[in-house]
């Protein structure tokens, strides 16, 4: 679980493999759902950054008492850590953020725009050589992005640009992941575990520097029910818990197979947003969505196992 590379393309163990499907299965199943235990936090008033500061906290502090005799040398981490570490937390945050104030499938099938932006930033930083499919893939989300995004009604824009502050939220947040992905791919250094604690401090550091600049009330501990702590409590397991079978998933298991099954998220989001939030996506929604979803799975076969 703490090796930095996925394991080469030889067969694994039954037990092994399928462990490793199911726990991307359920990686993808928690993240198309995460979104519920936040809006339920919001509207009992502990808002999007607040209630990221806390469960990130907690994950922290479950995460760091398991760990406790790796903490030597926490100062001596590399630079490479604190860009992860601030490209990741701002993935996850905006994401919270996005998914809590706008329509759950939109927020995240622009969220799913990375593979262009990772393209390009592999492209530019990593000198990646973008073949034909890599141009497919940016066509693809690029015209699904026009579609998706586009007011045919004409009530609003002309423009194909997204409409509210949780749409940008997540533009942003697919192009902070595309960042991390590129900066994990050149810190091959880095073990899982410190991967994984750059992510959760980012969150942390990202939302005390927001704190001050958004419109929300930190509620301080005493001011919490207990309802809100359980929910804190269990929203900060499920993220610790999938933040582990991911690592251990992706690590078990072809990069190619590991982004299809992470395709699974939109699935649930899906059926999700529409029994729990009464969400329902437009025609140029759905076949700009399929579109983008197209480009994912290019994207899953153009990504080197290697």
């Amino acid at each position: 679980m703490n090796h930095p590379n996925p394991t080469s393309p030889k067969k694994l163990p039954a037990f092994n493999e399928y462990g490793a499907i199911g726990s991307l299965l359920f990686g993808a199943l928690c993240w198309g759902i995460i979104w519920l235990p936040y809006r339920i936090l919001a509207q009992a008033g502990v808002a999007g950054v607040a209630a990221s500061l806390y469960t990130y906290a907690m994950v922290i502090v479950f995460a760091g008492l398991y760990s406790l005799k790796h903490w030597r040398g926490i100062l001596n981490l590399p630079l490479n850590f604190l860009w992860l570490s601030i490209a990741a937390g701002w993935t996850n945050l905006a994401y919270v953020l996005a998914v809590i104030d706008g329509e759950v499938m939109r927020v995240m099938l622009l969220f799913y725009l990375s593979p262009i932006w990772t393209l390009l930033l592999a492209h530019v930083w990593l000198k990646e050589r973008t073949n034909t499919r890599g141009l497919m893939i940016i066509a693809s989300s690029l015209v699904g992005a026009f579609i998706m995004l586009i007011d045919f009604s004409g009530k609003t824009s002309a423009w194909p640009l997204p409409k509210n502050t949780a749409e940008w939220l997540a533009m942003s947040s697919g192009i902070a992941f595309s960042f991390s992905n590129v900066i994990t791919r050149k810190s091959t250094h880095l073990s899982v575990r410190k991967k994984s604690f750059a992510v959760w401090t980012g969150v942390i550091v990202i939302g005390l520097i927001l704190m001050p600049l958004v419109n929300e009330v930190f509620p301080a501990p005493a001011m919490l029910a207990p309802q809100q702590w359980l929910l804190l409590f269990i929203t900060a397991l499920l993220i610790l818990t999938i933040t582990v079978l991911v690592q251990f998933g992706v690590t078990q298991i072809s990069a190619t197979r590991a982004s299809v099954l992470f395709l699974f998220e939109l699935v649930v989001a899906a059926i999700a947003s529409y029994y729990l939030a009464n969400e329902v996506m437009t025609w140029n929604e759905w076949v700009g969505g399929g579109l983008i979803i197209v480009a994912g799975l290019f994207a899953a076969f153009n990504h080197s196992d290697q």
